[in-house]
């Protein structure tokens, strides 16, 4: 993660966290959806990976008890958030839901 994370989830659109680990395959598994999205929202979206054996007091924080798990924030306010693989669907789903 380069930067400020508070800075970076305080941000008017939304941010989805991916609390990952290297050693995890299905963390592995869900990359390349993430990019995916990225590449379709652009601009709209912003998404961070967070490795918790590299940051492992952030996932503390928001007590991430598995991985993956993704954490969509907005304005500094978690707005979602769940372990285990995502399809992209239900990924695009939980963005267009925000409140």
């Amino acid at each position: 993660m380069k930067g400020n994370f508070e800075d970076i989830i305080n941000d008017s659109r939304p941010v989805v966290v991916d609390f990952h680990a290297q050693w995890c395959a299905p963390c592995r598994m869900q990359a390349p959806v993430l990019k995916e999205i990225a590449s379709e929202l652009g601009d709209g979206v912003k998404i961070i990976k967070i490795d918790v054996d590299k940051n492992p007091e952030l996932a503390g924080r928001f007590a991430i008890r598995g991985v993956p798990t993704l954490m969509i924030f907005r304005n500094g306010q978690v707005k979602y958030k769940q372990a285990g693989l995502h399809a992209k669907s239900q990924i695009m789903n939980a963005i267009s839901n925000l409140s």
